[in-house]
């Protein structure tokens, strides 16, 4: 098909274009499900999945800088058994290559739930909820340093200009909201996007309607210029002016999917008014819920992501289909705005903070979409760019180490209770079960019933996707 080049319009092209707006001004109806436009909804609507799908929305618990898995999901007795001596195995050059000694967990381990899953005493709220976890020990990454790890993790590439996983979902699925994102990444207390920025979140080749939309919950307004600046009937007269133009626009671009987005995107920004500051608006929720989510802990950075945790409960009750949440700084050992986690020195106040910041929020967030009987439609992942070496950075921290580190799944239609791969007895690299970020997501698409290599958009002479080339879905933490 050969696209038809814009055609610029005279006086009497525009007075036959736009005479029928001012009219269509006094229909209410344009204000409920009628489109703002006559682009197709073909791209953004609802969409039938692939096959029964396990779960509904996915909820992306970013844990951005590096988690250690020695110190939180992946036990190893012989740490503790040979701290202080030297390494014993053939090590691999680390970011910062200032190798130490072995250097044991800060927290000790315990057997939880009915399951028996050993978790650390860094995360004794998450621990209660062991026979809802499917903790992977064998993920695996293919870069050890924060842009370009986080890149991987978020879009499957390790370059920015690839789609993020939540684009692919609402590119996939839709949204089952009209006046709403599909995709959003919940952000508070000074929190900002991991290394690689904002591009973490894009739409890339995929139309530009599927990108992320940022919602700042401590923010007035949580998002730029949702406020009007005029009357609702003057700003409906504006739009439907504009629609009108537009609309011929479209056709005279052979409907390319750029310029639908864009029209498309107006429509959202104006349903967003009336939408945003009703779902932000956290004060109907109860006493008791902030307690369970530790709203007003003493610590105010856990009380932030406490916000976030219900702020995305409450965006899956609304439909949407993808929600990132955002960690908070630490300010330890390395451990930035961008990279909370990355505590390359003192790493027991750096992920002793972190894990009090995220674990009670994030164990409620599982318990209360439970309650509600969401969970099982809620798909929860838990994971960061990479994990941390089992031997010491100089004397207190721990390297990047992407040989063998621990993630969490939860919910819509995974196993509770089950632990999947295995790491070497020190916890370097991954000797059972290899997992890479491409099985996570195509796990992930799984459940939400879809073929992860049937999801596919043509961009550059080749059909690419979220898994790329590669992925395996990890049936055996399925139900």
């Amino acid at each position: 098909m050969t696209m038809q080049a814009p055609q610029g319009f005279g006086r009497r092209q525009l007075l036959s274009r736009t005479s029928t707006g001012f009219g269509l001004a006094a229909f209410a109806g344009l204000l409920a499900k009628e489109n703002l436009t006559q682009a197709s909804d073909s791209s953004f609507g609802p969409r039938a999945p692939h096959f029964e799908p396990k779960a509904k929305h996915v909820i992306f618990c970013y844990m951005s800088g590096g988690m250690s898995q020695c110190d939180t999901f992946d036990h190893k007795p012989r740490l503790k058994a040979e701290a202080g001596k030297p390494i014993p195995f053939k090590t691999e050059r680390t970011q910062f290559n200032n190798k130490g000694t072995l250097m044991p967990t800060h927290w000790e381990f315990k057997k939880r739930g009915e399951s028996g899953l050993e978790i650390s005493e860094l995360f004794p709220h998450l621990a209660t909820c062991a026979d809802d976890l499917a903790i992977v020990k064998s993920m695996t990454a293919e870069f050890s340093e924060h842009a370009q790890g986080n890149y991987f993790m978020h879009t499957g590439f390790p370059f920015r200009g690839h789609p993020s996983a939540g684009a692919w979902m609402t590119y996939g699925l839709g949204s089952e909201n009209e006046n709403l994102p599909g995709f959003v990444v919940l952000n508070s207390g000074g929190s900002v996007p991991p290394h690689g920025g904002v591009g973490l979140f894009s739409n890339g080749y995929l139309p530009a309607i599927h990108q992320a939309s940022s919602i700042t919950l401590d923010k007035d307004p949580p998002v730029s210029n949702i406020v009007p600046k005029e009357a609702d009937r003057r700003q409906r007269k504006r739009l439907n002016f504009i629609s009108n133009l537009d609309s011929g626009f479209l056709q005279n671009t052979a409907n390319d999917t750029d310029v639908e987005s864009a029209i498309r995107n107006y429509e959202m920004a104006y349903k967003m008014q009336a939408a945003v500051p009703d779902v932000v608006d956290l004060s109907t929720e109860s006493a008791a819920t902030f307690e369970m989510y530790g709203v007003n802990d003493p610590d105010v950075k856990k009380g932030h992501y406490a916000r976030q945790c219900i702020l995305a409960r409450r965006l899956i009750e609304k439909g949407v289909r993808f929600i990132e949440l955002s960690c908070l700084q630490s300010g330890v050992g390395g451990g930035g705005a961008a990279n909370p986690w990355d505590n390359h020195g003192g790493i027991k106040v750096g992920h002793g903070r972190m894990g009090n910041q995220v674990d009670q929020p994030i164990a409620a967030l599982i318990k209360d979409l439970k309650q509600r009987d969401l969970l099982k439609d809620t798909l929860i992942v838990f994971a960061g760019e990479f994990g941390r070496t089992p031997f010491a950075q100089g004397s207190d921290g721990r390297d990047h180490d992407p040989y063998g580190f621990s993630i969490f799944m939860a919910g819509g239609g995974i196993k509770g209770g089950v632990e999947y791969g295995r790491t070497d007895e020190y916890g370097y690299h991954v000797v059972e079960n290899k997992t890479t970020v491409w099985d996570m997501w195509a796990t992930a698409l799984h459940l939400m019933g879809i073929n992860h290599m049937d999801l596919t958009y043509r961009f550059g002479g080749r059909d690419m996707r979220l898994t790329d080339v590669h992925g395996n879905v990890l049936h055996d933490i399925i139900t």
